[in-house]
């Protein structure tokens, strides 16, 4: 498993896969052919279908230069290697490609070239049961697991992490204007948090958890800075239920940086054995996992075991298998910000659902990852990020 460093980034939403890593893409290719007359940006696949809907055009042009940066769009060509590719040109004087580079978003903001080996990895578990192991021999909690393989520098980086957080959800508390984007859809979070601040504490905690998810979901669709947990498009889950659990809960920084720690060993095994990426397996990579972190991180504040942490996180995603990526007008918006602040409260659930029992339970989280792996491959490719099915084509 890679480091919690490759999980959780920090930049500009609205989408990891297609904002994030294209950008990071151009910046490196600006870097190797800073003299190029000027550029041609070919987008392939999921990629190029709702591509400008994730304004994965302006997220390119904004490296190379717009005036310099030609954007060709290929939906209907899929590479083989992952179907989020794109192929960069320098162009000389004639517009002659004097170097080409092919790359891949394979999610999370990661990018690959075909045959490249993925990023060193730190962590010598293959999956969580291994992860489950080592924390009971050794008699430690789940979070410890990180500070063996990484060193105490990954809870400042994950300090750095759940600050930018809070920065987050404040910056979303904050908006009431209508996001970008042909929808015109307006911002909910302000209204939400007014709301459930006028309700007796125990009607409070719905519309709170949702207004601290519709915050940061809100501030990615609005191009704002978030942080992938797994991806920008399920950004407002953990850190929306952190949120929560800080100002409402008492939960301590250090015991919300501890949560962040078991959180990311939970997303990190996803990376591991299936995928995060919206194109690949739908949104069940994405909101599902986010869930999933998010209830492991609940279940550990709450004083859960170790089965009953990794029960509130096979939860969390179990019931998330089969979730189609469809977005409308291929925004990062409808159903994606909403899905967010459901997921908030169904985290928070799973983790109460876990702790009222034993911990025991018969199917595990590896066995859910390999579900909704295969079960993402069998989705037909027009409910992965295409905008070519479900919801997507219905709304008009």
């Amino acid at each position: 498993m890679q480091s919690l460093r490759e999980l959780y980034r920090i930049g500009m939403g609205p989408s990891s896969s297609h904002t994030m890593a294209p950008r990071k893409a151009a910046q490196r290719f600006l870097e190797d052919n800073p003299t190029a007359a000027s550029y041609r940006v070919t987008l392939y696949g999921s990629l190029a279908a709702t591509g400008k809907g994730h304004f994965t055009d302006r997220a390119i042009q904004e490296v190379l230069g717009a005036d310099k940066t030609q954007i060709v769009w290929l939906p209907e060509t899929v590479l083989p290697y992952h179907t989020n590719a794109m192929r960069f040109e320098a162009l000389n004087d004639k517009g002659d490609a004097a170097v080409q580079w092919t790359t891949y978003s394979v999610g999370g903001g990661a990018l690959r070239d075909e045959g490249e080996k993925p990023a060193q990895e730190v962590y010598a578990f293959k999956d969580f049961s291994e992860i489950v192991s080592w924390a009971q021999d050794q008699g430690r909690p789940l979070w410890a697991a990180a500070v063996e393989c990484e060193g105490e520098e990954i809870l400042s980086y994950l300090t750095t992490v759940w600050n930018q957080m809070q920065s987050c959800v404040r910056r979303g508390l904050e908006h009431e204007d209508v996001l970008p984007g042909g929808l015109r859809l307006a911002r909910k979070a302000y209204s939400f948090y007014k709301k459930a601040l006028a309700q007796r504490q125990e009607l409070a905690r719905t519309g709170l958890l949702s207004a601290y998810a519709l915050a940061v979901s809100e501030e990615n669709a609005g191009r704002g800075i978030v942080v992938t947990a797994p991806t920008c498009g399920s950004s407002g889950v953990v850190a929306g239920v952190l949120y929560y659990l800080k100002y409402h809960q008492k939960a301590t920084d250090r015991e919300i940086v501890n949560a962040l720690a078991t959180a990311g060993l939970v997303g990190n095994t996803v990376k591991q054995n299936g995928s995060v990426s919206g194109a690949e397996v739908g949104c069940q990579g994405e909101v599902g996992v986010a869930c999933a972190m998010a209830a492991a991180a609940v279940a550990q504040l709450f004083g859960g075991t170790i089965s009953q942490i990794e029960y509130a996180a096979e939860i969390g995603l179990e019931h998330f298998l089969g979730l189609t990526c469809d977005p409308v007008m291929g925004l990062v918006q409808i159903p994606c910000i909403e899905r967010n602040a459901i997921a908030a409260n169904r985290a928070v659930a799973a983790a109460e659902y876990a702790l009222y029992t034993d911990g025991k339970h018969r199917v595990s989280f590896d066995d859910v990852v390999q579900a909704m792996m295969e079960t993402g491959h069998d989705l037909p490719p027009l409910y992965k990020e295409t905008a070519q099915g479900g919801l997507a084509t219905l709304y008009k």
